[in-house]
């Protein structure tokens, strides 16, 4: 099909704003699936991503369409991640569009991560086509969301147009605005072959399907093709465009400028494919790259150990096949005195995380526990050494550091104006900082924020939820790093240091943060017979200490009357005897004592 009857484009939107409904029904109307075949998220091909409605994976799909007009239309569709864990995948995939539908819950109104993916598609220069969703519902506020759309994001609101995904209205007219209002590529069919890598995949029996954006030339089965960033050089087997249903691939003779499809070639492994990356021809390479690429780098990181010793190889291959389908995750061997042999394991962030240790626990049946998940931090030795340091064992002596650098995020929160007060309490107790608030409504503000990604891993975004009812919502974008009061804390059980309870912490926190382990140790180490003291220590000095009492024999029990001096004796005799078992005895921490601590981080 002639690069005039092409259109690409993408959808973005806010978590559960009714974007993978919306593409179940431009895939049915459009014929590209039959009534028996559909069914509801039908371009989210994993359970995780049905069970929690989201999308964790980018879903090309080739539709035809035959406009009012008569003419017949190729529309690519990319169904994108919506979560800020897959930004750059985000990015890439709107690299290969030239347009954009941005959808809005006629509800809800425009959300934090609406604004950060419009200034992403701004900045690749997409034209956007704004939808109102879910205009059938009760609670729509039409006039208050046609505002937000030309007070946040400056866009007409005449341009929007009105839908409900789950009812089926509107459809026809978002596929006619598609025809009309997105420009077809503008690829060179003679030039030298350039294109842009936006997603790969592995099969079992094929190896590596890369997802390209054709931009100028052509390619077809048999050509010799190089990858740009990783210089790597292969032979093409087959080329083709995606299907929604199974097998997914349709192969073709050739791509052309302007199509989207994919390539198998020889590739073994999806780390040799980096998203984002330049596909050109072997023989007659392109002299640039297409811009943008960039290396994805780990930002959160966190110990996975498998329950039982025994499964450690079981959990190296079920990581290894994990990451042939996910080249962003990575993982290295440790171990671990308190939890035997497991894996140091980098996430794009804390929902990137979630999803391969739930991925490993359904999809290869592994026991697992995780650490507390730290991010890498950049600390100065007095030398002018710097380290990067993802765990807290390998931090250097407290007297060579300088300085230790923590990695920040700026962080947009909208929230509705009464829940201020309570938000700006929860940014303090996270050491973050206000850096501007701008009043988007007469109900809304966004609140521009300055906070260490640290604190912000765990609970940060369940807490605005809660405070706001469910109102709030946040998006971050990384901030450099900043110098801070920066510590380790070390629990120490019978004064043997146990590395897997150790962690890096603000030293205002860090007292507190000792006491609440502390104490939970307490409540899970078995008793011993002899005095356990579990301590919190910064360096040498003790800030927390918890005692598990021994265990009480009563040695006196066989005198009945006489001198008390024969009790004493007895007495001074079983102290001497704990004082020795306790000089070599060793405190066996179970299992479970992990799980707990872990549970109250």
């Amino acid at each position: 099909m002639p690069q005039t009857r092409t259109r690409n484009f993408c959808i973005i939107a806010h978590i559960d704003h009714g974007k993978t409904t919306l593409s179940d029904r431009l895939l049915e109307f459009t014929g590209t699936i039959q009534k028996r075949e559909a069914q509801d998220q039908l371009l989210d091909a994993m359970d995780l991503e049905r069970e929690r409605g989201i999308t964790i994976k980018a879903h090309p799909i080739a539709m035809n369409y035959t406009a009012k007009d008569g003419v017949t239309y190729k529309l690519n569709l990319m169904d994108t991640p919506g979560h800020v864990d897959f930004a750059y995948e985000v990015s890439r995939s709107l690299a290969a569009c030239e347009g954009a539908l941005l959808i809005v819950d006629a509800a809800q109104g425009v959300e934090a991560q609406t604004v950060a993916n419009v200034h992403l598609a701004m900045k690749q220069g997409l034209t956007l086509i704004p939808v109102i969703n879910k205009i059938d519902l009760p609670n729509s506020d039409l006039p208050s969301v046609k505002r937000q759309l030309e007070e946040i994001l400056a866009i007409p609101a005449d341009e929007a147009l009105l839908a409900s995904a789950k009812a089926g209205i509107g459809i026809e007219e978002i596929l006619e605005a598609v025809v009309a209002r997105i420009p077809h590529p503008k690829g060179h069919p003679t030039h030298k072959m350039r294109a842009l890598v936006f997603d790969s995949t592995f099969d079992t029996y094929r190896g590596v399907v890369v997802y390209v954006r054709v931009v100028d030339g052509s390619i077809k089965a048999g050509d010799p093709v190089k990858l740009m960033a990783t210089n790597g050089s292969y032979e093409v087997k087959e080329v083709g465009l995606f299907k929604p249903q199974q097998p997914k691939f349709f192969a073709q003779p050739m791509l052309n400028a302007g199509d989207v499809g994919y390539v198998i070639a020889n590739i073994k492994t999806t780390s040799e494919v980096k998203v984002g990356d330049t596909l050109t021809n072997g023989r007659t390479p392109a002299e640039q790259p297409l811009p943008g690429f960039q290396v994805v780098q780990p930002m959160v990181f966190s110990g996975i150990y498998p329950i039982n010793t025994a499964d450690f190889e079981h959990l190296k291959m079920a990581m290894g096949k994990l990451q042939l389908n996910d080249s962003s995750f990575v993982f290295q061997a440790e171990s671990s005195v308190a939890l035997g042999f497991g894996f140091r394991c980098g996430f794009l962030g804390l929902l990137h995380m979630e999803i391969i240790q739930e991925r490993l626990r359904r999809e290869y049946d592994m026991d697992i526990i995780a650490t507390y998940p730290s991010v890498i931090y950049e600390i100065e030795k007095t030398n002018g050494e710097v380290l990067y340091v993802d765990n807290p064992e390998f931090m250097p002596d407290p007297s060579v550091i300088f300085e230790i650098r923590e990695p920040i995020v700026k962080c947009f929160i909208m929230v509705p104006n009464e829940y201020i007060s309570p938000l700006m309490q929860l940014i303090m107790d996270k050491r973050g900082m206000l850096d501007h608030t701008e009043t988007l409504d007469a109900r809304r503000v966004m609140l521009t924020t300055i906070l260490p990604l640290n604190e912000i891993l765990v609970d940060f975004n369940d807490k605005i939820k809660s405070i706001t009812r469910g109102y709030g919502s946040m998006d971050y974008e990384h901030a450099g790093h900043r110098a801070d009061k920066l510590v380790k804390l070390d629990i120490l059980v019978n004064g043997e240091p146990v590395d897997a309870f150790s962690s890096i912490v603000h030293r205002d926190k860090a007292e507190a943060r000792g006491r609440i382990l502390a104490a939970k140790l307490k409540e899970v180490i078995p008793t011993q017979l002899y005095q356990v003291a579990i301590q919190a220590a910064i360096g040498g000095k003790v800030v927390a200490r918890e005692n598990v009492s021994a265990m009480r024999k009563n040695v006196t029990a066989k005198c009945y009357g006489g001198d008390i001096s024969r009790k004493r004796k007895l007495l001074e005799k079983q102290k001497e005897g704990k004082k020795r078992m306790k000089a070599i005895g060793r405190v066996n921490i179970p299992q479970e004592a992990f799980i707990e601590v872990l549970k109250a981080n």
